[in-house]
Protein backbone atom coordinates (compact mmCIF):
# COMPACT_ATOMS: atom_id res chain seq x y z
CA UNK A 1 0.00 0.00 0.00
CA UNK A 2 1.19 3.30 -1.15
CA UNK A 3 0.81 6.21 1.27
CA UNK A 4 1.39 9.72 0.58
CA UNK A 5 4.77 11.87 1.76
CA UNK A 6 5.13 13.68 4.61
CA UNK A 7 5.35 16.75 2.60
CA UNK A 8 1.65 16.01 0.55
CA UNK A 9 0.02 19.28 1.32
CA UNK A 10 -2.52 18.80 3.77
CA UNK A 11 -6.17 20.50 3.93
CA UNK A 12 -6.90 23.98 5.82
CA UNK A 13 -9.10 22.09 8.09
CA UNK A 14 -6.98 18.67 8.38
CA UNK A 15 -3.86 21.39 9.31
CA UNK A 16 -5.79 23.25 12.19
CA UNK A 17 -7.44 19.41 13.39
CA UNK A 18 -3.79 18.18 13.58
CA UNK A 19 -2.18 21.00 15.59
CA UNK A 20 -5.16 21.39 18.18
CA UNK A 21 -4.87 17.75 18.86
CA UNK A 22 -0.49 18.16 19.43
CA UNK A 23 -1.73 21.63 21.59
CA UNK A 24 -3.63 19.19 23.75
CA UNK A 25 -0.87 16.05 23.83
CA UNK A 26 1.34 17.70 26.49
CA UNK A 27 -1.75 17.09 29.13
CA UNK A 28 -0.44 12.87 28.74
CA UNK A 29 2.83 14.42 29.53
CA UNK A 30 1.92 16.32 32.53
CA UNK A 31 -0.20 13.25 33.59
CA UNK A 32 2.80 10.68 33.67
CA UNK A 33 4.80 13.32 35.45
CA UNK A 34 2.03 13.34 38.71
CA UNK A 35 1.71 9.74 38.03
CA UNK A 36 5.74 9.35 38.78
CA UNK A 37 5.82 12.05 41.36
CA UNK A 38 2.44 10.00 43.37
CA UNK A 39 4.43 6.82 42.98
CA UNK A 40 7.51 8.15 44.68
CA UNK A 41 8.48 8.18 48.03
CA UNK A 42 7.25 12.10 50.01
CA UNK A 43 10.78 12.73 50.60
CA UNK A 44 12.28 13.17 46.86
CA UNK A 45 8.58 14.58 45.33
CA UNK A 46 10.29 18.01 44.37
CA UNK A 47 13.07 16.72 43.08
CA UNK A 48 11.01 13.94 40.98
CA UNK A 49 8.41 17.11 39.52
CA UNK A 50 11.66 19.21 38.74
CA UNK A 51 13.07 16.55 37.62
CA UNK A 52 10.33 15.82 34.76
CA UNK A 53 10.06 19.24 34.06
CA UNK A 54 13.80 19.60 33.37
CA UNK A 55 14.21 16.87 31.27
CA UNK A 56 11.49 17.90 28.89
CA UNK A 57 13.43 20.96 28.20
CA UNK A 58 16.52 19.27 27.99
CA UNK A 59 15.08 17.01 25.30
CA UNK A 60 13.54 19.74 23.63
CA UNK A 61 16.48 21.54 23.27
CA UNK A 62 18.88 18.19 22.19
CA UNK A 63 16.08 17.51 20.12
CA UNK A 64 16.09 21.05 18.34
CA UNK A 65 20.50 21.25 18.04
CA UNK A 66 20.86 17.36 17.00
CA UNK A 67 18.21 14.99 17.20
CA UNK A 68 15.75 16.39 14.67
CA UNK A 69 19.34 16.04 12.13
CA UNK A 70 18.96 12.47 12.45
CA UNK A 71 15.01 12.21 12.72
CA UNK A 72 14.30 14.28 9.48
CA UNK A 73 14.70 14.02 5.62
CA UNK A 74 16.39 14.19 3.44
CA UNK A 75 17.81 10.64 4.65
CA UNK A 76 21.01 8.57 4.18
CA UNK A 77 20.63 5.77 2.37
CA UNK A 78 23.04 2.56 1.51
CA UNK A 79 21.98 -0.13 -0.95
CA UNK A 80 22.27 -4.26 0.02
CA UNK A 81 21.28 -7.06 -1.99
CA UNK A 82 19.89 -4.38 -4.17
CA UNK A 83 17.35 -3.24 -1.97
CA UNK A 84 17.33 0.51 -0.36
CA UNK A 85 18.07 0.81 3.49
CA UNK A 86 17.39 4.09 4.88
CA UNK A 87 19.41 4.18 8.06
CA UNK A 88 19.50 7.90 9.37
CA UNK A 89 18.53 11.40 8.38
CA UNK A 90 21.04 14.39 7.13
CA UNK A 91 18.41 17.07 7.63
CA UNK A 92 20.63 20.48 8.64
CA UNK A 93 21.50 20.83 12.40
CA UNK A 94 19.59 23.37 14.39
CA UNK A 95 16.39 23.09 12.44
CA UNK A 96 17.68 25.86 10.08
CA UNK A 97 15.63 24.04 7.59
CA UNK A 98 12.63 24.41 9.68
CA UNK A 99 11.06 27.66 7.73
CA UNK A 100 11.16 26.31 4.35
CA UNK A 101 9.22 22.69 5.28
CA UNK A 102 5.54 21.82 3.85
CA UNK A 103 3.00 22.52 6.94
CA UNK A 104 2.91 18.59 7.26
CA UNK A 105 6.24 18.01 7.54
CA UNK A 106 6.57 21.16 10.35
CA UNK A 107 3.60 19.28 12.42
CA UNK A 108 5.62 15.64 11.92
CA UNK A 109 8.56 17.93 13.61
CA UNK A 110 6.48 19.23 16.42
CA UNK A 111 5.11 15.55 17.35
CA UNK A 112 8.71 14.39 17.50
CA UNK A 113 9.48 16.96 19.39
CA UNK A 114 6.85 16.18 22.29
CA UNK A 115 7.47 12.33 21.97
CA UNK A 116 11.28 12.67 22.90
CA UNK A 117 9.83 14.90 25.63
CA UNK A 118 7.69 12.09 26.99
CA UNK A 119 9.93 9.26 26.24
CA UNK A 120 12.20 11.19 28.39
CA UNK A 121 10.53 10.82 31.57
CA UNK A 122 9.70 7.44 31.52
CA UNK A 123 12.76 6.41 32.58
CA UNK A 124 13.19 8.90 35.40
CA UNK A 125 10.07 7.50 37.66
CA UNK A 126 11.79 4.13 37.27
CA UNK A 127 14.75 5.84 38.77
CA UNK A 128 13.40 7.38 42.07
CA UNK A 129 14.72 8.36 45.02
CA UNK A 130 18.60 7.29 43.89
CA UNK A 131 18.65 8.84 40.72
CA UNK A 132 20.47 11.99 40.66
CA UNK A 133 19.03 14.91 38.82
CA UNK A 134 22.55 15.98 36.55
CA UNK A 135 23.04 12.50 35.91
CA UNK A 136 19.42 12.01 34.39
CA UNK A 137 19.75 14.90 32.57
CA UNK A 138 23.08 13.98 30.80
CA UNK A 139 20.71 10.86 29.69
CA UNK A 140 18.12 12.39 28.37
CA UNK A 141 20.65 14.61 26.25
CA UNK A 142 21.91 11.17 24.78
CA UNK A 143 18.60 9.75 24.56
CA UNK A 144 17.16 12.78 22.55
CA UNK A 145 20.04 13.35 20.55
CA UNK A 146 21.12 9.91 19.03
CA UNK A 147 18.65 7.32 19.89
CA UNK A 148 15.52 8.75 20.06
CA UNK A 149 15.75 9.75 16.05
CA UNK A 150 17.42 6.89 14.83
CA UNK A 151 14.07 4.96 16.02
CA UNK A 152 11.67 8.04 15.00
CA UNK A 153 13.40 8.07 11.74
CA UNK A 154 12.98 4.35 11.03
CA UNK A 155 9.65 4.55 12.05
CA UNK A 156 8.01 8.01 10.73
CA UNK A 157 9.93 9.40 8.06
CA UNK A 158 9.81 6.44 5.73
CA UNK A 159 12.89 4.77 7.47
CA UNK A 160 14.20 0.99 6.69
CA UNK A 161 11.58 -0.27 9.10
CA UNK A 162 8.62 1.85 7.25
CA UNK A 163 9.85 0.73 3.87
CA UNK A 164 9.27 -3.31 4.74
CA UNK A 165 6.36 -2.70 3.20
CA UNK A 166 7.53 -1.59 -0.40
CA UNK A 167 10.95 -3.22 0.26
CA UNK A 168 9.49 -6.76 1.15
CA UNK A 169 6.25 -6.58 0.52
CA UNK A 170 5.57 -7.16 4.25
CA UNK A 171 1.88 -5.50 4.84
CA UNK A 172 2.41 -1.29 5.00
CA UNK A 173 5.63 -1.90 6.58
CA UNK A 174 6.16 -1.29 10.85
CA UNK A 175 3.42 0.63 11.78
CA UNK A 176 3.70 2.85 14.71
CA UNK A 177 1.07 5.25 14.71
CA UNK A 178 1.53 6.97 18.01
CA UNK A 179 4.98 6.18 19.40
CA UNK A 180 4.56 2.78 20.93
CA UNK A 181 7.74 1.60 19.72
CA UNK A 182 9.69 5.13 20.08
CA UNK A 183 8.26 6.68 22.77
CA UNK A 184 6.71 3.44 25.13
CA UNK A 185 9.06 0.73 24.27
CA UNK A 186 12.03 3.12 23.84
CA UNK A 187 11.51 4.94 27.20
CA UNK A 188 10.53 1.28 29.37
CA UNK A 189 13.63 -0.07 27.78
CA UNK A 190 15.93 3.01 29.02
CA UNK A 191 14.09 2.30 32.09
CA UNK A 192 15.01 -1.07 32.62
CA UNK A 193 18.76 -0.07 31.64
CA UNK A 194 18.57 2.92 34.57
CA UNK A 195 17.46 0.23 37.31
CA UNK A 196 19.91 -2.24 36.30
CA UNK A 197 23.01 0.80 36.51
CA UNK A 198 21.29 2.63 39.60
CA UNK A 199 20.74 -0.67 41.27
CA UNK A 200 17.35 -1.02 43.98
CA UNK A 201 16.75 1.74 46.51
CA UNK A 202 18.49 0.77 49.68
CA UNK A 203 15.80 -1.94 52.20
CA UNK A 204 14.06 -2.82 48.82
CA UNK A 205 15.70 -6.26 49.09
CA UNK A 206 16.76 -6.97 52.64
CA UNK A 207 19.04 -10.11 52.53
CA UNK A 208 16.53 -12.36 54.85
CA UNK A 209 12.88 -12.42 53.45
CA UNK A 210 10.87 -10.78 50.82
CA UNK A 211 11.13 -7.35 48.95
CA UNK A 212 10.10 -4.65 51.57
CA UNK A 213 7.19 -2.62 50.33
CA UNK A 214 7.55 0.65 49.54
CA UNK A 215 4.37 2.05 48.45
CA UNK A 216 3.53 5.70 46.70
CA UNK A 217 3.31 8.28 48.89
CA UNK A 218 0.27 10.26 47.13
CA UNK A 219 -2.68 8.17 46.05
CA UNK A 220 -4.22 11.04 44.81
CA UNK A 221 -1.30 12.53 42.48
CA UNK A 222 -1.77 9.05 40.96
CA UNK A 223 -5.32 8.98 39.92
CA UNK A 224 -5.24 12.48 38.94
CA UNK A 225 -2.32 11.78 37.05
CA UNK A 226 -4.18 8.98 35.18
CA UNK A 227 -7.34 11.00 34.11
CA UNK A 228 -4.95 13.79 33.04
CA UNK A 229 -2.73 11.37 30.86
CA UNK A 230 -5.79 10.15 29.14
CA UNK A 231 -7.31 13.69 27.49
CA UNK A 232 -3.68 13.96 26.50
CA UNK A 233 -3.79 10.41 24.94
CA UNK A 234 -7.00 10.83 23.22
CA UNK A 235 -5.51 13.74 21.34
CA UNK A 236 -2.19 12.12 20.81
CA UNK A 237 -3.25 8.91 19.11
CA UNK A 238 -5.87 10.82 17.27
CA UNK A 239 -3.42 13.35 16.05
CA UNK A 240 -0.61 10.58 15.10
CA UNK A 241 -3.42 8.60 13.13
CA UNK A 242 -3.44 11.46 11.01
CA UNK A 243 0.51 12.17 10.84
CA UNK A 244 1.94 9.11 10.64
CA UNK A 245 -0.75 6.77 9.33
CA UNK A 246 -2.75 9.34 7.38
CA UNK A 247 -5.92 8.25 8.66
CA UNK A 248 -8.97 10.31 7.22
CA UNK A 249 -10.61 12.67 9.93
CA UNK A 250 -13.85 10.55 10.00
CA UNK A 251 -12.24 7.66 11.62
CA UNK A 252 -10.62 9.47 14.69
CA UNK A 253 -14.34 8.71 16.29
CA UNK A 254 -12.75 5.44 16.23
CA UNK A 255 -9.68 5.56 17.35
CA UNK A 256 -10.74 7.78 20.22
CA UNK A 257 -13.18 5.47 20.83
CA UNK A 258 -10.79 2.12 20.59
CA UNK A 259 -8.13 4.50 23.22
CA UNK A 260 -10.85 4.68 25.72
CA UNK A 261 -12.20 0.90 25.79
CA UNK A 262 -8.22 -0.55 25.96
CA UNK A 263 -8.09 1.83 28.97
CA UNK A 264 -10.84 0.83 30.89
CA UNK A 265 -10.64 -2.96 30.26
CA UNK A 266 -7.26 -2.52 31.23
CA UNK A 267 -8.12 -1.11 34.77
CA UNK A 268 -11.36 -3.39 35.06
CA UNK A 269 -8.86 -6.81 34.58
CA UNK A 270 -6.01 -4.79 37.02
CA UNK A 271 -8.98 -4.09 39.43
CA UNK A 272 -10.13 -7.71 39.43
CA UNK A 273 -6.45 -9.41 39.60
CA UNK A 274 -5.59 -6.92 42.95
CA UNK A 275 -8.87 -8.05 44.33
CA UNK A 276 -8.83 -11.37 43.67
CA UNK A 277 -4.75 -11.87 45.04
CA UNK A 278 -4.69 -9.38 47.51
CA UNK A 279 -8.62 -9.35 48.87
CA UNK A 280 -8.78 -5.44 47.94
CA UNK A 281 -8.28 -3.69 44.83
CA UNK A 282 -4.57 -1.94 44.90
CA UNK A 283 -4.78 1.42 43.73
CA UNK A 284 -1.48 2.14 42.22
CA UNK A 285 -1.91 -0.90 40.88
CA UNK A 286 -5.20 -0.48 39.06
CA UNK A 287 -3.67 3.24 38.32
CA UNK A 288 -0.86 1.27 36.02
CA UNK A 289 -3.26 -1.28 34.37
CA UNK A 290 -4.68 2.31 32.85
CA UNK A 291 -1.51 3.32 31.74
CA UNK A 292 -1.10 0.10 30.11
CA UNK A 293 -4.22 -0.01 28.37
CA UNK A 294 -3.18 3.32 27.32
CA UNK A 295 0.26 2.28 26.00
CA UNK A 296 -1.15 -0.54 24.25
CA UNK A 297 -3.41 1.36 22.47
CA UNK A 298 -0.71 3.66 20.55
CA UNK A 299 -0.16 1.22 18.87
CA UNK A 300 -3.21 -0.32 17.47
CA UNK A 301 -6.56 1.83 18.03
CA UNK A 302 -6.80 3.02 14.68
CA UNK A 303 -7.07 0.13 12.93
CA UNK A 304 -8.69 -2.25 15.51
CA UNK A 305 -12.37 -2.86 16.67
CA UNK A 306 -13.91 -1.91 19.87
CA UNK A 307 -14.81 -5.61 20.94
CA UNK A 308 -11.18 -6.23 19.87
CA UNK A 309 -9.88 -2.82 22.08
CA UNK A 310 -12.07 -4.27 25.17
CA UNK A 311 -9.77 -8.03 24.94
CA UNK A 312 -6.28 -5.97 24.07
CA UNK A 313 -6.83 -4.38 26.93
CA UNK A 314 -8.14 -6.98 29.31
CA UNK A 315 -4.97 -8.91 28.21
CA UNK A 316 -2.85 -5.72 29.02
CA UNK A 317 -4.64 -5.38 32.29
CA UNK A 318 -3.95 -8.53 33.83
CA UNK A 319 0.00 -8.48 32.46
CA UNK A 320 0.80 -5.14 34.25
CA UNK A 321 0.66 -6.43 38.04
CA UNK A 322 1.72 -9.97 37.53
CA UNK A 323 5.07 -8.35 35.55
CA UNK A 324 5.33 -5.98 38.44
CA UNK A 325 5.43 -8.65 40.86
CA UNK A 326 7.81 -10.91 38.88
CA UNK A 327 9.74 -8.08 38.08
CA UNK A 328 10.28 -6.87 41.95
CA UNK A 329 10.06 -10.47 43.77
CA UNK A 330 11.85 -13.20 40.51
CA UNK A 331 13.97 -10.21 39.26
CA UNK A 332 14.57 -8.01 42.12
CA UNK A 333 13.85 -5.17 39.89
CA UNK A 334 13.21 -2.10 41.92
CA UNK A 335 10.98 -0.31 39.28
CA UNK A 336 8.46 2.43 41.91
CA UNK A 337 7.06 3.68 38.63
CA UNK A 338 6.19 0.15 37.21
CA UNK A 339 7.70 1.93 33.57
CA UNK A 340 9.50 -1.81 32.61
CA UNK A 341 5.75 -3.48 32.75
CA UNK A 342 3.55 -0.13 31.42
CA UNK A 343 5.35 1.34 29.01
CA UNK A 344 8.19 -1.50 27.62
CA UNK A 345 5.56 -4.36 27.89
CA UNK A 346 2.64 -2.93 26.95
CA UNK A 347 4.25 -0.87 24.11
CA UNK A 348 5.76 -4.36 22.83
CA UNK A 349 2.35 -5.71 23.20
CA UNK A 350 0.75 -3.52 21.01
CA UNK A 351 3.04 -2.96 18.12
CA UNK A 352 2.28 -6.92 18.49
CA UNK A 353 -1.45 -6.37 17.92
CA UNK A 354 -1.05 -4.25 15.53
CA UNK A 355 0.55 -7.18 13.78
CA UNK A 356 -2.05 -9.71 14.90
CA UNK A 357 -5.16 -7.59 14.10
CA UNK A 358 -4.09 -6.45 10.76
CA UNK A 359 -5.38 -7.31 7.62
CA UNK A 360 -2.04 -6.48 5.40
CA UNK A 361 0.04 -9.67 4.49
CA UNK A 362 2.82 -9.89 5.90
CA UNK A 363 2.18 -7.24 8.75
CA UNK A 364 2.60 -9.57 11.59
CA UNK A 365 6.37 -10.25 10.37
CA UNK A 366 6.75 -6.42 9.52
CA UNK A 367 5.65 -6.15 13.30
CA UNK A 368 7.86 -8.96 14.76
CA UNK A 369 11.34 -7.29 12.66
CA UNK A 370 10.81 -3.78 14.68
CA UNK A 371 10.29 -5.67 18.15
CA UNK A 372 13.32 -7.65 17.52
CA UNK A 373 15.11 -4.73 16.32
CA UNK A 374 13.80 -2.48 19.72
CA UNK A 375 15.03 -5.84 21.72
CA UNK A 376 18.27 -6.73 19.94
CA UNK A 377 19.55 -3.35 18.92
CA UNK A 378 17.69 -0.09 20.90
CA UNK A 379 18.16 -1.65 24.00
CA UNK A 380 21.43 -2.80 24.26
CA UNK A 381 22.67 0.72 22.44
CA UNK A 382 20.86 2.17 25.07
CA UNK A 383 22.31 0.46 28.15
CA UNK A 384 25.69 1.08 26.35
CA UNK A 385 25.33 4.68 26.00
CA UNK A 386 24.03 4.99 30.02
CA UNK A 387 26.70 3.10 31.18
CA UNK A 388 29.13 5.30 29.55
CA UNK A 389 26.92 8.60 31.32
CA UNK A 390 27.55 6.64 34.58
CA UNK A 391 31.20 6.95 33.87
CA UNK A 392 31.11 10.47 33.91
CA UNK A 393 28.20 11.63 36.12
CA UNK A 394 27.59 9.16 38.60
CA UNK A 395 23.78 8.00 37.86
CA UNK A 396 23.75 6.80 41.93
CA UNK A 397 22.84 8.79 44.49
CA UNK A 398 25.34 8.85 47.72
CA UNK A 399 24.22 7.18 50.61
CA UNK A 400 23.53 10.24 53.11
CA UNK A 401 21.80 11.50 50.18
CA UNK A 402 19.23 8.43 49.81
CA UNK A 403 18.36 8.45 53.41
CA UNK A 404 17.88 12.27 53.84
CA UNK A 405 15.58 12.01 50.82
CA UNK A 406 16.38 13.76 47.13
CA UNK A 407 14.86 16.97 48.23
CA UNK A 408 17.18 17.96 50.71
CA UNK A 409 20.16 15.98 49.27
CA UNK A 410 19.66 18.12 45.75
CA UNK A 411 16.97 21.09 46.05
CA UNK A 412 17.91 21.85 49.70
CA UNK A 413 14.53 22.32 51.00
CA UNK A 414 11.27 19.62 50.38
CA UNK A 415 8.30 19.71 49.36
CA UNK A 416 6.07 18.99 51.88
CA UNK A 417 8.20 21.23 54.81
CA UNK A 418 5.31 21.46 57.28
CA UNK A 419 4.52 18.01 57.69
CA UNK A 420 7.10 15.55 58.99
CA UNK A 421 8.43 12.99 56.35
CA UNK A 422 9.07 9.30 57.89
CA UNK A 423 12.42 7.69 57.21
CA UNK A 424 13.27 4.15 56.74
CA UNK A 425 13.91 1.56 59.57
CA UNK A 426 16.81 0.44 57.73
CA UNK A 427 18.76 3.47 57.58
CA UNK A 428 18.92 3.37 61.67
Amino acid sequence: MNVPALSTPLPDSTFALTLGLLLLAPLTIAGVALLNTGLGRSRSAAQSLLGCVTMVAVAAIAFALVGSSFAGEPAHTVTIAGKPWNWVGGAPLFLRHFSAMAPQAQLGVLFEFLAVSFAAIIPWGSGADRWRLPAGCAATAVLAGGVFPLVAHWVWADGWLAQLGTSFGLGMGFLDGAGAASVHALGGLSALGVVWIAGSRKGKFPKEGLATAMPGHNTVYILFGCLLAMVGWLAWNAAGALLWLHAAPVSLVATTLNTVLCASAALVATFTVTRTRFGKPDASMCANGWLAGLVTSSACATIIYPFEAIAIGAVAGVSAPLLVELLELALSIDDPSGAISVHAAGGLWGLLVAGLFSHGHGQLLAQLVGIATLLGFVFPLVYLLFSIVNRIIPFRVEADGERLGMDLHELGGGAYPEFVIHRDESYR
